[in-house]
């Protein structure tokens, strides 16, 4: 299955984030391949987003979210955890998806021993499930050639997503603190 084109990135950034629900989130990592459906995602849109990191304006860490849309922004936090990205909207305005979660769907062993048997609910632990780091800023997600990249997936009914404010803002303070910018899948199996 081809990668999801730029055009699919080049949108609002709620309607990519919910969009994303149930994509395939495809990582290529000695020689295997390994999949995962993703299963949560926020949105971080702008400079006036206090929860964005591009309320510091255009910086070399936030660079990557004012490119093209359908690229990744991988950056590092807390001291020990990779974060995965898809920007999205207009080149030279900084928004993005955070991917929050997968579903593991192919490659699961794999993905199981990198996390030590735990599981991948959460954007740090896919991230070192699927071997996301720094090396991968940037790349083009609509694109095989770097190991990165999403293609669509399974429908995930509106009646399976749960829309709520995105977690782990620490100190951000209102109106954003509490912006409905989170789609959790709830109740759906795959």
């Amino acid at each position: 299955m081809p990668p999801l084109p730029q055009s699919f990135y080049n949108r609002p950034t709620l309607t990519v984030a919910r969009k994303l629900i149930g994509a395939r989130l495809v990582r290529t990592l000695d020689g295997q391949k390994l999949v995962g459906l993703i299963t949560e995602t926020e949105g971080y849109i702008g400079e006036e987003d206090l929860a964005c990191h591009a309320k510091a304006g255009l910086t070399p860490r936030t660079a990557p979210m004012y490119g093209p849309p359908g690229h990744a922004y991988v950056y590092f936090t807390y001291g020990n955890h990779w974060m995965l990205n898809a920007v999205t909207e207009r080149e030279g305005f900084p928004a993005a998806v955070l991917i929050r979660a997968i579903w593991p769907v192919e490659g699961v062993e794999v993905m199981s021993a990198r996390r030590d048997g735990r599981d991948t609910f959460g954007p740090g632990k896919l991230c070192q499930a699927l071997g996301i780091d720094k090396a991968l800023n940037t790349v083009d997600l609509t694109e095989t050639g770097a190991g990165l990249w999403i293609e669509a997936g399974e429908t995930v009914p509106d009646s399976a997503v749960t829309i709520g404010p995105r977690v782990g803002l620490n100190n951000t303070p209102e109106p954003w603190l509490s912006k409905p910018w989170r789609f959790l899948v709830k109740g759906w199996k795959i």
